[in-house]
């Protein structure tokens, strides 16, 4: 495995267990997940950071849709679901993993 690789593998790790350190971590203080949300909403910069999230995962996700089409190797699409539910910080370079890897 390249060194790229291998790079692209543990920042997908490091971006899912960092934030998800912090996520448990409001939960396990007495935050619920509903909270969560609504704390985005708290000033300018948040709502300002969320939507740069939501815009790019919207790039991302079609970006990675047309790509994979074009190449007809559908199994990166994988990643799409774990940049929806963990985030870009994983999803991103999880792709970037798997559509490095060598095929057949």
């Amino acid at each position: 495995m390249s060194k790229l690789r291998i790079f692209y593998l543990l920042m997908s790790i490091i971006g899912a267990i960092v934030p998800m350190f912090f996520l448990l971590g409001e939960v396990q203080a007495g935050g619920a997940l509903g909270g969560l949300l609504s704390a985005w909403a708290v000033n300018g910069a948040g709502i300002g950071l969320l939507w740069d999230l939501l815009v790019s995962l919207a790039v991302f996700t079609v970006f990675a849709l047309s790509e994979c089409i074009a190449r007809r190797d559908y199994f990166p699409l994988v990643a799409l679901p774990v940049a929806a539910m963990i985030g870009l910080s994983s999803g991103l370079p999880l792709y970037l993993f798997l559509r490095t890897r060598a095929r057949d």
